[in-house]
């Protein structure tokens, strides 16, 4: 696993979010390509943690796992 620290743009998006646990979220991350990667923690709405395999895709959506919250879909673009 890695730690990325995310955009500004993604951990405003997030702090809007509820917290999974205190200090953490468990989000499903979808990539420009297409691909998903589902379950990963984010600390403190800022670093997310990854699989080697996602290094260097870029974000295109986040949203919190397994949850029918009506505020976690974004349409932002990775940045």
């Amino acid at each position: 696993m890695m730690r990325i620290k995310l955009s500004q743009k993604w951990t405003d998006h997030l702090i809007r979010l509820p917290e999974s646990g205190m200090g953490y979220q468990r989000v499903d991350v979808r990539f420009a390509d297409g691909s998903i990667q589902q379950d990963c923690v984010v600390l403190n709405a800022e670093t997310i943690e990854l699989p080697e395999t996602c290094e260097g895709k870029a974000i295109t959506n986040i949203r919190l796992h397994k949850t029918n919250h009506p505020t976690t879909e974004s349409n932002a673009t990775s940045g």
